[in-house]
């Protein structure tokens, strides 16, 4: 079992379009032998960033003779990969460090534990010095590093780290481990870092600044996929549509890159997150509209409806400009479905100001929502220069009326598609029903049916809707189209 968990939201509304946050998903490996013998197991919590580093992690290791666990009771090596967005999901991954450094105390003296990722780099002191948990520390940009850092911990007892961030480290020569994939949709990171120092973010200074992969290698592992049956590619980036590199004598943009990216099979689903309302041109809503593999579905974060809690955020726009963007994706997307981020109790927020996140909702009707009640991060601009002023029991109230009214926007869009016919990719059967089929349609929406004859895993399924709560479509398929 290697779970990808993420502890970051309080409440998850409707469907999520890629996991970005609020979900725990098992996660299963078979059980592989390594050639040197050793066995890793990884956990893995966070975006899905953190799923394609663990992917890389497995790669690197594997190159190294690493087998995986199918259990961490089976490891040799645990190694979490963590995520520090917030304090939530850091008190949880400590819990599980603690629990493996009693089993070390214990019945296993030689398991090595390491931590990876964005709490690596954030608290690499606490972990070794203070906390003494963990025996290997590696950051987002250390991973190729990980075989000596192992190494060095077991020979000489003593804890092995590295948290350097890079200028240019972007692993595009390294060919991920797709270990626990279902073989239907899988994850290709395009670039790394953050250059955009939103206040309540922690990210530019656990992962560093932006650097975009060469557009060749993308498309090299994205045909990959393609080879290997995959029938849809979420392509990766903490900012994913301010990719730009240099090829073939200009710049690739983000528009660019999906367009060719689109060329490469017309049964190749395109989908990517996460992306910045200031980076969303009109050129990539044009590759929307004009390619058909290129889903016309967009997570788009607001983050607030309040233009002066937007300023305080440093989210460079306006309430009024995002409106104004929302109008335009959606004159040019037909049917263009959204999602968004949003966060309840902002240092110094008002009644008024959360009534505006409100009527923001309201005016633009979100297929989903990820929710979250602010949460002060050390080192961001916002725990330096603000006070994180907002009593708990307001947070939560905010965030239950943010809930409450995704919750009916999410249910009015799907009541809107009953009726209508959707294409839908089948992912496999449906968590509750065996005998039904789950899959997406073009825009992120959860549909379950029964299963016909010949139907599987990969294809895709015209599926008639006929009915819906919030979070999921009903429908009766009739054949599959590929």
């Amino acid at each position: 079992m290697h779970p990808i968990t993420d502890l970051d939201v309080l409440e998850p509304v409707a469907s999520a379009p890629d996991v970005p946050a609020g979900v725990d998903l098992p996660r299963t490996t078979p059980d592989v032998a390594g050639a040197g013998g050793r066995r890793v197991y990884i956990e893995t919590y966070g975006c899905q960033m953190n799923v394609s580093d663990s992917e890389l992690v497995a790669s690197i290791l594997g190159a190294e003779g690493y087998g995986l666990a199918a259990s961490d009771a089976d490891a040799d090596v645990v190694l979490i990969n963590t995520c520090a967005i917030r304090e939530k999901a850091e008190d949880r991954v400590r819990g599980r460090l603690a629990h493996f450094r009693a089993r070390k105390m214990g019945s296993r003296p030689d398991l090595t534990i390491g931590v990876l990722g964005c709490m690596a780099e954030r608290l690499r002191t606490k972990l070794l010095e203070e906390e003494r948990l963990v025996d290997v520390v590696a950051g987002p940009d250390a991973y190729r590093d990980l075989p000596r850092l192992l190494r060095s911990a077991a020979e000489t007892g003593q804890a092995a780290v590295n948290v350097q961030l890079s200028r240019d480290e972007t692993y595009a020569d390294l060919a991920p481990v797709r270990y626990d994939s279902n073989g239907v949709g899988a994850f290709v990171s395009i670039m790394r870092g953050c250059d955009n120092m939103c206040s309540f973010c922690v990210v530019p200074f656990t992962r560093g600044r932006e650097r975009s992969r060469p557009a060749d290698s993308i498309l090299d592992e994205v045909r990959l996929l393609i080879d290997a049956g995959f029938r849809e590619v979420t392509v990766l980036g903490q900012n994913v549509n301010s990719y730009r590199a240099e090829a073939e004598g200009h710049s690739v943009d983000f528009a660019e890159l999906l367009y060719r990216i689109s060329l490469l099979s017309p049964e190749m689903r395109i989908r990517y997150s996460t992306s910045h309302p200031k980076d969303c041109s009109d050129e990539l809503l044009h590759v929307h509209r004009e390619r058909p593999t290129v889903c016309n579905f967009i997570h788009l974060p607001v983050q607030h409806g309040s233009t002066e809690v937007l300023r305080r955020m440093r989210r460079t726009y306006a309430r009024e400009e995002y409106l104004a963007l929302i109008e335009r994706a959606r004159g040019i997307v037909p049917g263009l479905a959204l999602s968004t981020d949003i966060i309840a109790g902002f240092c110094g927020e008002t009644e008024s100001e959360h009534q505006e996140t409100l009527s923001l909702m309201r005016a633009i009707e979100y297929d989903h929502a990820f929710t979250f009640a602010y949460s002060e991060r050390p080192a961001t601009y916002a725990a330096r220069k603000y006070t994180d002023d907002v009593p708990d029991e307001v947070k939560k109230r905010r965030l239950t009326e943010i809930i409450g009214l995704q919750s009916e926007a999410s249910l009015k869009r799907h009541r809107a598609r009953v009726g209508r016919r959707e294409m839908v990719l089948v992912e496999g059967p449906s968590r509750r029903d065996p005998a039904q089929l789950a899959g997406r349609t073009d825009g992120n929406h959860m549909v379950v049916f029964d299963a016909p004859a010949g139907v599987a895993k990969g294809d895709y399924v015209d599926v008639e809707i006929t009915g819906c709560t919030s979070a999921t479509l009903f429908g009766r398929a009739s054949a599959a189209a590929a």
